[in-house]
This record gives structure tokens, sequence and C-alpha cells, in this order.
């Protein structure tokens, strides 16, 4: 642990990890899935989609290395209910830093598949990350406006079709969908932008995680649940992070069993979607419940 450094020497140290860990392991991905293309034959796509599994849990290894390197931190984490790494789950939880994904790999290692994000069609362009997460096959959401929708009707739909087939993807062997239901990191600014209900959350989107559950609710075993706060760094954690400020993790983990009244047409069935919102709603409540007990214990 080196966090007695000055900051600004944590800081250099822990961007250049970052950065090198990105470019290095993020490319060896990106390889594998070019092999896929190239070669698509049954064996050569097992052999790559479990070499490229690896390497993502090798860049997650050396993401919680440099966490223990760079910070003291104290976790604090419940697990409610029994997890296997041969089982398939969904996993939902609020999004409110890019820390989130490493705190995802971090605590769930060993416990349960490693995580494939649902992630924005945008990211697609990010060098090494688009590319890896295309590898990886992990579900791409493209999300279209109301507007762009009203003027192109033929649209209505489009946006789950790539993620749609992810999930088929991921029944060929044990997987960990996550969902980040906010669509985008919070801020105070985004808050305010979507009229949250929430202090510390934003309102959900529900079409993603209905759809995981139509296309694969036979194959998961459980939905996870899963609520991150950093009561004392919930400005920017991962700037925090990166200077070796940051102090404490708490995880939260509610295993739901999926029943049948969770699986049904989201898209055309007018009275199911009603009864999913409202179940995604309460899960939120529930949330930002949790969220502001922490948050009220900082207050004097």
């Amino acid at each position: 642990m080196i966090n007695f450094l000055p900051t600004f020497i944590l800081m250099i140290i822990s961007t250049a990890l970052v950065v090198i860990n990105i470019m290095c392991s993020l490319t060896l991905i990106t390889l594998t899935g070019l092999i896929k293309l190239i070669l698509p034959f049954t064996t050569v796509q097992k052999a790559t989609r479990k070499c490229a599994d690896v390497l993502l849990h090798m860049w997650a290894d050396i993401n919680a290395w440099m966490i223990k390197l760079i910070n003291k931190v104290e976790w604090d984490i419940e697990i409610k209910g029994e997890l296997g790494k041969d089982n398939w789950y969904l996993l939902i939880a609020n999004h409110h830093s890019w820390t989130d994904i490493v705190i995802l790999f971090t605590v769930f290692a060993n416990k349960i598949p490693l995580p494939k994000f649902f992630v924005k069609q945008a990211i697609l362009f990010v060098p090494f990350v688009g590319t890896a997460c295309w590898a990886l096959d992990m579900p791409f959401m493209k999300r279209y406006s109301k507007q762009t929708l009203a003027k192109k009707p033929h649209l209505k739909g489009k946006d789950l079709q790539s993620a749609r087939q992810a999930c088929a993807k991921a029944k060929l062997s044990p997987t960990t969908i996550v969902n980040f239901a906010e669509g985008t990191r919070f801020t105070q600014e985004k808050q305010q932008q979507t009229n949250s209900p929430y202090r510390y959350l934003l309102p959900p989107k529900s079409a993603g995680i209905a759809l995981a559950l139509a296309s694969m609710g036979n194959t998961f075993d459980q939905i996870l649940n899963v609520t991150i706060i950093y009561p004392d760094n919930p400005d920017s954690p991962f700037k925090d992070l990166l200077q070796g400020k940051l102090k404490r993790i708490v995880i939260r983990v509610e295993t739901i069993a999926i029943t049948a009244d969770l699986q049904g047409d989201y898209q055309n069935d007018a009275i199911f979607k009603q009864h999913f919102q409202q179940w995604v709603t309460n899960t939120w409540q529930r949330k930002e419940q949790l969220i502001a007990t922490y948050y009220q214990q900082k207050q004097p």
C-alpha cells in the first residue's frame, strides 16, 4: 500500500496503471474477437470465448490489486442468499461512477460468472473499450428518442435486437448479465434533467431488464439486486480512487427469485408492461431508502 505518498504522485501512478491495463488487456481481448470473426467454427468460437473471459478476469484482478495498492478501503459487503459460479444471473444495479464497474468485478470475483454489461451503442467507438465489449459479446443497446421514433416508426424495436442476440449467446455458458437500469451515471444535473423522484438515483429504465428476462428467464437462476454506495466519497469516487482517497465501499446484494409474473411481452402487452414498470419502481424505491440511511449517518 502506497497511499502515504502525495496525492499528485498517486494520481500519476494510478492513471498510468489504469491506462496500461486497459490498453494491454482490452487489446488482447479484441484480438480474440477478430479471430472469432475470421474463423467462425464452433471449436474456435468456444476457445476464443474462453480466452476472452480469462483476459477479462486478469484485467479485473489487476484493477482490484490497484485499489489495494493506492487506497486504504473499508469494504462493507452483505449478500443475502447463496451464489454460485455455475449459475446464470441477471444483475441490476444503480450507477454512480465508472468505479462501479471495477467494484462489481472485485466484489463478485470467483463468486459468480464474469459480469457482461448492457452497454450503450456509443461505447463501440471508445478506443479499446468498445471493441473489447464487442469481442466479449456484451449486449449493446441503441436507444432512440420518442421524437426519432415518431419520425421513423420502423426503428421501433431495433434498439433491442442486438441485446436479444447477445442474450442468446449468453445461454452457451454460465453468465452474469449486468444492467445499470438508470442507463447512465448519476449526477445532480442528470437528476434535475430527468425530474427524478429520487434524491440519490435516476429513474430506472425497465425495457432492458424485461428483455433479458423474456430472452433468458428460464435460463437465469436469480436476479441480483445490487446497491453500490460510497458514503465518504459521494461526489467523485473515481477521481478519489485514483488519488488514494477512497475510504469506504458499501455493497448490498439482494437475491430475487424469477417468478412467472416477471416474464412477459413488454413491448406488446400493456398490462404486463405497467406491472413490470411498477415492480422496477418498487425495487428502486427500496434502493433509494437504503442509500439514504448511509448518507443520513454522515449528517451532523
